[in-house]
């Protein structure tokens, strides 16, 4: 008897392995089958991280210039792209483009170039070229609404809660000569109508 269950174990061995092979075989072509689909599944995801990270950014900002009559600062509503420029340099650039709106002025002069602008710690640090200082033609009025143009700008976003002014990478004292530049300054409410 024992030599007959030896003789039948041996065929139901190669049946159980040929049959282990037939199924791991078969396995294996499911799972070919499936690494396409889910390939397929997660190109798609790619290409859509990738067409955000092309696809241009906008923002609607505040960019603040003075009214005709030196009485005030108004906000004109601008739609900034920043794929090249982050926010702040963005909006920056936007004001420094100047105002075509009936009654208010441009008081940036035209030769000043916007250096850079960061942000941390809640100050926004302006880096201006000389030309925001040498060409400035106006008087304590004027300077004031240079001065509130630039930081009511950049406080318009929440994150900004003073800025500071600086010419050529450097710290200045005033523009000339009427305001304190020395501390970064706050928003200036006061000046806008």
């Amino acid at each position: 008897m024992f030599k007959r269950l030896k003789n039948m174990t041996y065929p139901l061995g190669i049946f159980i392995c040929a049959a282990a092979l037939v199924l791991a075989a078969g396995c294996s072509d499911e799972q070919k089958t499936a690494q396409p689909e889910q390939a397929a599944q997660t190109e798609p995801a790619q290409d859509a991280k990738e067409s955000t990270v092309t696809e241009p950014k906008e923002l609607q900002v505040n960019v603040y210039y003075p009214k005709n009559d030196g009485m005030g600062l108004v906000a004109v509503s601008r739609t900034i792209r920043t794929e090249k420029d982050d926010k702040y340099t963005a909006a920056m650039k936007s004001l420094l483009a100047g105002t075509k709106e009936k009654d208010q002025t441009n008081v940036i002069p035209k030769k000043a170039k916007l250096r850079s602008v960061s942000v941390k710690d809640g100050i926004a640090t302006a880096d201006f070229s000389k030309e925001l200082q040498q060409n400035f033609r106006g008087g304590s009025t004027g300077e004031e609404m240079l001065v509130g143009s630039i930081v009511n700008t950049l406080t318009e976003f929440p994150e900004v809660q003073k800025v500071r002014i600086l010419i050529d990478g450097a710290p200045v004292e005033t523009l000339s000569g009427h305001m304190d530049l020395s501390e970064p300054l706050a928003r200036m409410t006061e000046l806008l109508k």
